[in-house]
């Protein structure tokens, strides 16, 4: 009995000694202010966590891509692309943060090859493999508190995948969170852009279906140093096939900056949409709206 009444005593005694300590030290959160940056790459967990709690409820998840993009571009056209294009994104809505761009996406068949995997440095994953990462990516940011989570890829093999994934996480969250495919920010290619640069007086055979007049005119704005045009003067007459189309020659930096604004633009407008934001506007494109499926990039 005594030995029983003294282990009661000894637990009551650590108790009271754990809820003095509690109270002459209180257990306080870690904070952190709001960073400057929308990547979330370059902001600390604590800094996430402040971010959602001050209303950064929106995440954009962009795709890139690693693929070939002819003699004058480099692999990671997409990416840069995307990652430039999704902070503006994020910035003009002022409530969201950027993940990290996920690099690898569906780029064609391996044995035999097709479309992109023809050519070295090509970096392709199976489309359910994408599918999965995109998925664990939205799991992961519903975790940390976020509200709508977008998918927006800048590459044409993406799209399937993130349609599939947006609704059917969209469906089993039930209002909890929103996973939005951002189509407009692609479909503004052939929608918008084409026509754009019609109205510029370039024809439709300069522009190219990949790695020509737009695509290069992008990353000219973008990040200009993945472009060199002079290795396009110094094909030789008669060669293997370069992978791009049209006349990326023709390819300027301003051209570019006024590409980027119309996709830049055309994703804010759906996702403002999306969250029921009709007090804000989209600044001014300069080309057309419209809206169109686009071929594949």
């Amino acid at each position: 009995m005594r030995v029983r009444r003294s282990i009661w005593l000894g637990v009551l005694a650590a108790g009271l000694g754990v809820l003095a300590l509690e109270m002459a030290f209180p257990q306080r959160p870690l904070t952190a202010p709001v960073p400057d940056t929308v990547d979330m790459a370059d902001m600390t967990w604590v800094e996430v966590r402040s971010a959602v709690e001050h209303g950064y409820t929106v995440a954009i998840v962009a795709t890139g891509g690693i693929e070939q993009n002819g003699p004058h571009m480099v692999l990671g056209k997409h990416d840069y692309i995307v990652h430039k294009t999704a902070n503006r994104i994020a910035r003009s809505l002022g409530s969201a943060l950027v993940a990290p761009v996920i690099s690898y996406v569906p780029e064609g068949d391996y044995d035999p090859p097709s479309g992109n995997m023809l050519y070295p440095g090509t970096l392709g994953v199976p489309e359910p493999v994408f599918a999965g990462v995109l998925e664990g990516v939205a799991r992961s940011l519903k975790r940390a508190g976020f509200k709508t989570i977008a998918f927006i890829g800048d590459h044409g093999g993406s799209q399937a995948a993130q349609a599939q994934i947006a609704d059917k996480l969209t469906r089993e969250w039930r209002g909890q969170a929103t996973v939005l495919h951002v189509a407009d920010y692609y479909g503004a290619y052939e929608a918008v852009q084409i026509q754009y640069m019609r109205d510029k007086g370039e024809a439709q055979s300069a522009l190219g279906d990949h790695a020509g007049l737009i695509d290069t005119a992008e990353l000219m704005a973008a990040h200009p140093q993945g472009v060199d045009l002079s290795r396009l003067a110094n094909l030789p007459l008669r060669s293997e096939p370069p992978g791009h189309s049209g006349d990326p020659a023709r390819a300027t930096a301003e051209y570019g900056a006024a590409l980027l604004d119309i996709k830049v633009n055309a994703a804010v407008k759906q996702i403002r949409a999306a969250l029921g934001d009709k007090a804000a506007s989209v600044a001014p494109s300069r080309g057309t709206t419209g809206s169109a499926t686009p071929a594949q990039r």
